[in-house]
């Protein structure tokens, strides 16, 4: 048990880290977070139209809009500019709680891939290299690529990287650790 609590400490610091330079200092994500000298006008006008948080999909239409109306408007926007809005009344700059939550699952998540190689047969430093990359790539084509692949994010290539490199990391640092000699 202390193994596995020292090997899930250690990967979670290490993933956490990988977080930090990838959001921070390497800027991988600036992509889907860009600056745009308009933001004042359209933050203006954003907030003139809704009343709460929201995630909206433009151009949509109704929930209870019918088969017809879904197709036709479906048909209609081929080729025409789309947006995704992820709107917010107000901005929560809660670092270190953020942070906190963050770290916390990587914890979770490290515990439990932890938890499952120890009750595994999996002995060496290779195969725990490449099941944790395994397991990271599954993450990844579940979550973040099936997401893409509908709403073409725009930062996607940066979410591989991170998942290389942290999963990577962890991979390197339990294969040394958990490896039965």
């Amino acid at each position: 048990m202390k193994k596995t609590i020292i090997a899930s400490l250690v990967g979670a610091i290490l993933m956490f880290f990988w977080q930090f330079l990838s959001w921070g200092p390497t800027q991988l994500h600036r992509p889907a977070q860009d600056y745009t000298p308009k933001q004042d006008s359209i933050m203006a006008y954003l907030n003139s139209q809704f009343t709460e948080d929201g995630g909206y999909l433009l151009p949509s239409f109704p929930k209870d809009a019918s088969s017809e109306v879904m197709e036709k408007a479906m048909k209609d926007e081929v080729g025409k500019p789309w947006a995704i809005i992820s709107y917010h009344k107000a901005m929560n700059m809660s670092m270190s709680m953020n942070m906190a939550r963050g770290f916390l699952v990587n914890l979770v998540i490290l515990w439990l891939f932890c938890w499952i190689l120890g009750k595994s047969n999996i002995s060496n430093f290779g195969t725990i290299l490449a099941l944790s990359l395994f397991v990271g790539l599954i993450g990844f084509l579940n979550v973040t690529y099936t997401y893409h692949i509908w709403y073409q994010t725009l930062d996607l290539n940066a979410h591989f990287i991170d998942t290389i490199a942290s999963w990577g990391l962890v991979g390197v640092w339990l294969g040394f650790y958990l490896k039965k000699k």
